[in-house]
């Protein structure tokens, strides 16, 4: 309720007695801080004090805390999410340099097979790449980064390290084309490497299977045979393998075989193929060896001087 203003204060009045008795109240404090100070008279009901008034503060602070709790929560979340794309955008990076190396020690070993086939051959060849394939039913081709400009000709054969792959077809400056073996249009003189047998190996526009008709019926073939050029046409050099035969059935007629083989050359996995161009045959006779002894003297004779003029007679 409001004091009056004609109404005084107990404790602070105006008079000697309410200053005495603030004197009084004072002095009292005093003593009883000193005598805490000193005698820690009042420590216990300190401790009773504290325990009674923790749980109001541990109550009161309870939303900050949870504030505080829900942003650490927040924040290590979002911290383990950052964590977490960083290490999948490592792993798949890594992921990726593995296939990386994988690819290049696959193409290196396809390399050291065409070199090892570069050194065995008779022949000069040159290693081109593919940049373009186009394997469709009815047109199988790929394209090569060598061109006229390399000395590429229409009519060379082109093999990888397993077989005959085709042959060149088309010639631009920096760029050939070849048709591939397995082409409807193309057909490979082709010799059975087992008995000798000369025949013909034509495409039928799968990049799996050659077909090998009239056949005679007597003819000693067998699947597991192996084909190679014949080198009749002067297309393909003799002697390169051109595929496996796989079956052998009567044809329509019944008065031939027909065969089905399988490509030598890898058609769908080669990406490096080496371009055959004969070796020039020596011109006239071959040089005359060197014979041993000691060296014959080549030079024409000497010619006697003439008698001098006037003379003896």
């Amino acid at each position: 309720m409001a004091i009056a203003r004609n109404d005084s204060s107990p404790l602070f009045a105006a008079g000697a007695t309410s200053t005495l008795r603030l004197i009084v109240y004072l002095a009292a404090g005093v003593a009883l801080m000193v005598a805490d100070h000193r005698g820690r008279y009042l420590e216990t009901v300190r401790q009773y004090l504290h325990l009674a008034i923790e749980p109001v503060y541990r109550i009161a602070a309870m939303p900050a805390d949870a504030a505080r709790s829900l942003r650490l929560a927040v924040s290590d979340r979002q911290a383990l999410t950052q964590e977490n794309q960083r290490l999948r955008e490592a792993l798949l990076l890594t992921q990726a340099r593995l296939n990386r190396l994988g690819a290049v020690a696959e193409q290196n070993t396809r390399l050291k097979e065409l070199l090892e086939v570069q050194h065995s051959l008779g022949m000069g060849v040159q290693l081109a790449k593919l940049i373009d394939v186009v394997l469709d039913p009815s047109r199988q081709r790929i394209m090569l980064d060598a061109g006229a400009n390399q000395g590429i000709t229409v009519g060379q054969a082109v093999l990888d390290a397993y077989g005959v792959m085709g042959q060149i077809s088309e010639v631009l400056p920096t760029t050939s084309s070849a048709i591939l073996i397995t082409d409807r249009s193309h057909a490979v003189p082709v010799t059975i490497e087992r008995t000798g047998l000369r025949t013909i190996a034509y495409g039928n526009g799968t990049t799996d299977q050659l077909e090998v008709p009239n056949i005679p019926v007597s003819a000693d073939v067998k699947a597991g045979d192996k084909l190679v050029t014949s080198g009749l046409g002067g297309g393909f050099p003799a002697g390169f393998p051109v595929g496996v035969i796989d079956s052998v059935s009567a044809d329509a007629s019944g008065m031939f075989a027909a065969a089905l083989a399988r490509p030598a050359a890898a058609l769908e996995r080669s990406g490096d193929v080496l371009l055959l161009r004969p070796l020039a045959e020596p011109v006239g006779p071959p040089a005359p060896a060197a014979s041993g002894g000691p060296p014959v003297d080549t030079s024409p004779p000497p010619v006697p001087a003439a008698p001098p003029a006037g003379g003896a007679r």
